[in-house]
């Protein structure tokens, strides 16, 4: 037995969501920018932390944009997307595709080459995923994006030797040294 006070009935209590966003960001995570083609050969993205690999057989990842995201909106029609995982040096393309009503420049002075399914995969980036759009949920204020795993890499540099990855922790972003 606890000497816990139960917890309050989640009906006669206000929801916090700011606690519930601090409380959260102490999970850190890997920052990403999620990119597609829009009418054929416009090339969107926007920055994407909710992002998770979901199964190996059949290789499947999945991301969560918000349901006003105009952004997805645009990319959604295309039916592919490409995650790319971007690198400590790349925290200025974090900032870049995270703010919104900039959709219009976000790819200028970007230098990016094309997937296989043509969505952008950016230069420098540690590691890209191209997929092909499994299905769509909606969940709260987001939609749960399912992709099938089409093609990836992880050699930016082409020398073995991937760069160390840009990460997401408490409101603000850095890199990753490993211990051991």
């Amino acid at each position: 037995m606890s000497d816990q006070p139960p917890l309050p009935d989640a009906n006669s209590v206000a929801f916090d969501s700011k606690h519930f966003r601090t409380v959260l960001g102490h999970f850190p995570t890997g920052v990403t920018v999620i990119t597609g083609m829009a009418e054929g050969d416009r090339p969107h993205g926007f920055t994407i932390g909710s992002f998770t690999s979901v199964s190996l057989d059949p290789p499947l990842v999945g991301f969560l944009p918000q349901t006003d995201s105009e952004t997805w909106a645009l990319m959604s029609e295309a039916g592919s997307f490409c995650v790319n995982v971007l690198s400590d040096k790349q925290s200025d393309l974090c900032w870049k595709f995270a703010k919104s009503g900039t959709e219009a420049g976000r790819f200028d002075g970007v230098e990016w080459h094309a997937a296989p399914s043509g969505a952008p995969v950016l230069e420098r980036a540690v590691a890209w995923i191209d997929c092909e759009v499994e299905n769509v949920y909606e969940m709260g204020d987001h939609y749960f994006v399912l992709g099938r795993v089409t093609s990836l890499d992880a050699d930016a540099d082409h020398d073995g030797l991937p760069p160390q990855p840009l990460v997401f922790y408490r409101g603000t972003i850095g890199g990753f040294s490993a211990e051991g």
